[in-house]
């Protein structure tokens, strides 16, 4: 079923850079009190930020800026060799009060119509997988969206995310070793603004969200392992 989309314009936008291919599907919540209140505020001139679509918690999605033009989402962060994800990037905002305003899970509902849109996108764009990431996975030095309780392996079953089904074996804590396996995926441990740990939080956010705390325990270490050795190369 292809999903239903309404149009609700954002003037925050802007062109996208001569030439520059549509590479990446950051995923956000919006970490407001309310979806009117988010959508308020994506819509609002003097806020400066937007995104190309808004999925509400009943699953209605809103077009707020067009696919072709760039939204102003990602903010200062790195993925891979991309450095500015709102030139390359399509913003997605899921309406979720975030971690301060009482984290929760995702509705079934709101998944699924996001799942929809997804679909659409990678085969519009000609996208794998792979191309949709977290806002935290691009910024984790200052953003933890859509976080740990994100279904990402929901979304790797229906080849819409990268998700590897190995959890790898315990290997030993070697920062260096991880640090080189977090770049083979896509994170950028090396950038002095991002450093170590908060690439290994925004990785366990993502691939271990069981525990996120930073840490390199011989769990981490292994499941890094295991995702690194599946992730395409780059």
């Amino acid at each position: 079923m292809r999903a239903t989309v309404r149009d609700h314009p954002s003037p925050n936008h802007g062109p996208r850079p001569p030439g520059a291919a549509i590479r990446f599907v950051v995923l956000h919540y919006t970490g407001m009190a309310s979806g009117a209140a988010a959508l308020a505020r994506l819509r609002d001139p003097a806020s400066g930020v937007s995104a190309h679509y808004l999925v509400d918690e009943g699953g209605d999605i809103l077009r707020l800026v067009p696919e072709t033009r760039r939204a102003w989402h990602a903010g200062r962060g790195a993925w891979r060799d991309c450095h500015d994800l709102n030139d390359h990037g399509i913003g997605i905002e899921l309406v979720h009060p975030g971690h301060d305003f009482g984290y929760r899970p995702f509705p079934d509902a709101q998944i699924d119509a996001l799942c929809r849109l997804l679909e659409g996108l990678l085969a519009r764009h000609r996208l794998p997988p792979e191309a949709v990431i977290a806002h935290g996975d691009l910024a984790p030095h200052r953003k933890r969206d859509p976080g740990e309780f994100f279904p990402w392996t929901t979304l790797a079953r229906r080849g819409l995310a990268f998700h590897p089904r190995d959890p790898g074996r315990p290997l030993p804590p070697d920062p260096l070793a991880a640090r080189a396996l977090l770049l083979r995926i896509g994170y950028r441990p090396d950038l002095p603004e991002i450093g170590l740990v908060p690439a290994l939080r925004a990785f366990q956010r993502r691939f271990r969200p069981e525990r996120v705390d930073g840490i390199l325990d011989a769990a981490t270490m292994g499941r890094l392992a295991a995702v690194a050795a599946a992730a395409p190369p780059w």
